[in-house]
């Protein structure tokens, strides 16, 4: 799969979602983390090219689109922050600002609030404790949040969190309380999002009156950013998610899909077999498979 990755790679140093296709940030991101989780040093050329097309593109209010495109910075910026800072583009092409993205990301909300928030909450189906705030990130500024971008940002922010306590070790172990702070509300709003069977899907628990399904590709990241001690004091709140994260991928059939349920449960402590299933031709899904991969070998670049 290394190899079909390396080939789709394009002359401008990105990813498209399918060969032949124009960059995209999203793509681009997960081939860059698939590369390094199986070992590419950060001087490796593709590396290299690869942070030139990011360097290239970030916008001037520390984001990333989607695309060349489009202009509006976007959920994919907090993909680039999974990636390290020390990525060296080549010559003449800017570094990424990590400060800078990582202001982004934290100036985001989708929070709802007041009287309707808690009306939406409660014909959503969410089991929702009134006294507090759930604060999730959107797919796109000024919209409601979402599973998908709201795990992603968490898994972000914990990274920048787990490099600044190593360069600056503190007998405090959150010295930055704000942060700890919004990524509890993000945490919070994961928990308030599952089905009833456990797992989650894009946001709704509810719909029309029926108890929603979760998806296995939802279930696998949202169970992914709630990892190790990030889940709270009390493992057994997520018991239901890791029976739902189990029964997906021994039902699945999306290579995509598998693997993110094979990274959620490997943070949590568990070895399944490695996924199975046949990929379809898109990027992202051999991205994710070889970092599953990796993952299952003991280095899961998405929580260490």
């Amino acid at each position: 799969m290394m190899d079909d990755l390396l080939n789709r790679q394009n002359k401008d140093g990105g990813w498209s979602y399918r060969p032949g296709g124009a960059s995209w940030t999203e793509p681009t991101c997960y081939s860059m983390l698939a590369l390094l989780a199986a070992g590419q040093p950060l001087e490796d050329e593709n590396v290299r090219r690869a942070a030139g097309w990011l360097g290239s593109r970030q916008n001037a209010d520390g984001g990333w689109s989607p695309q060349a495109g489009v202009t509006e910075s976007t959920w994919v910026t907090a993909l680039v922050l999974l990636l390290p800072p020390e990525l060296r583009p080549p010559d003449g092409v800017p570094p990424i600002d990590m400060p800078r993205a990582e202001s982004w990301v934290r100036g985001q909300t989708g929070r709802e609030s007041g009287f309707l928030f808690q009306l939406r909450l409660r014909l959503l189906g969410a089991q929702v404790d009134p006294a507090q705030a759930f604060d999730g990130w959107p797919w796109f500024p000024g919209a409601a949040a979402w599973v998908a971008p709201t795990a992603v940002s968490i898994l972000a922010l914990e990274k920048l969190q787990r490099r600044a306590q190593a360069a600056n070790p503190s007998p405090n172990p959150n010295p930055n309380k704000d942060l700890e702070q919004r990524l509890q509300q993000g945490r919070a709003y994961l928990l308030a999002r599952r089905c009833k069977d456990g797992g989650w899907n894009h946001g709704s628990t509810r719909a029309l009156g029926y108890d929603s399904d979760s998806y296995p590709e939802t279930t696998g990241l949202a169970l992914l950013a709630l990892h190790g001690a990030a889940a709270g004091s009390d493992p057994a709140q997520l018991a239901g998610a890791l029976e739902s994260a189990r029964r997906h991928l021994a039902n699945c059939d999306s290579l995509e899909a598998a693997s993110w349920l094979t990274l959620a449960l490997v943070a949590h402590g568990e070895k399944p077999s490695a996924p199975q299933q046949a990929a379809h031709g898109g990027t992202n899904e051999i991205a994710l498979a070889v970092i599953a991969a990796e993952a299952l070998r003991g280095r899961n670049v998405f929580v260490s």
